[in-house]
């Protein structure tokens, strides 16, 4: 293994070329049903686009459907499909312009957006939870390039992360679980996650129907910091809400 100094990153800068040539390879398989491993700066996630695939991701992940996918998403596909107030959709576009922090937003969405209508309704049942639809942002190069090419083709993936249930994140591709390697057909290393930390935190994710904060995750105390002071919002954690 590489030492930790010099040991390559997600977030080093790659090719354009290469990048979206390899964007263009993993999309394509998994509208055909295949299911891939990417490199985010938060953690490797596991990703697919049908029923099939989707299936797998849960079974090798011993994942409960109670628990959805998310979808590898933009400031532009936020805008189109979650169902927010003006000022919820400026902040999110803020944070990714100009802040650059990654992070999930769950909201209300429009089902019937167009954006949507290629989508399985067993894809989007899976990904979605009491009429919430929780998309991953500004989660480093690759998600980017997803997100953007995705976009291009009206065609949205959904996935989570690259682990067992429970196990917590991983932040190169070979330490992710036997079971869940297995079940990618497709996979990309480039080098480990960005964020990686000994808590196996992956993005935070925030309910932004009143701000509270399902799950505490990387960049939690910058980004309650630049909600804090930029709008005037207070992301209120599990904790802290029963108390």
């Amino acid at each position: 293994m590489e030492d930790k100094e010099t040991e390559r990153l997600t977030s080093d800068p790659v090719p354009e070329e290469q990048l979206r040539a390899d964007v263009e390879r993993l999309l394509a398989a998994l509208y055909g049903g295949s299911v891939g491993i990417v490199p985010l700066d938060v953690a490797y996630a596991v990703l697919a686009a049908t029923p099939a695939g989707i299936r797998r991701i849960f079974d090798a992940k011993q994942r409960s459907y109670d628990k959805p996918s998310g979808m590898f998403a933009n400031a532009d596909m936020s805008a189109a499909l979650h169902d927010m107030d003006a000022d919820r959709h400026a902040i999110v576009a803020t944070m990714i312009r100009e802040v650059g922090l990654p992070f999930s937003v769950v909201a209300p969405f429009h089902q019937d957006h167009p954006l949507l209508a290629r989508v399985d309704p067993f894809v989007l049942q899976s990904s979605s939870k009491a009429g919430t639809l929780d998309m991953l942002l500004n989660a480093g190069q690759f998600h980017n390039e997803i997100a953007r090419q995705a976009l291009a083709a009206q065609r949205p993936v959904f996935g989570s992360s690259a682990n067992t249930s429970l196990s917590g994140s991983k932040y190169r591709l070979a330490d992710i679980d036997p079971p869940v390697r297995d079940a990618a057909d497709i996979s990309f290393d480039y080098g480990r996650s960005r964020y990686a930390n000994s808590e196996g935190r992956s993005s935070t994710i925030i309910d932004f129907r009143d701000f509270s904060v399902i799950r505490i995750g990387v960049c939690f105390e910058q980004l309650r910091t630049e909600f804090r002071d930029r709008f005037g919002v207070a992301l209120r954690t599990e904790e802290e809400l029963d108390g």
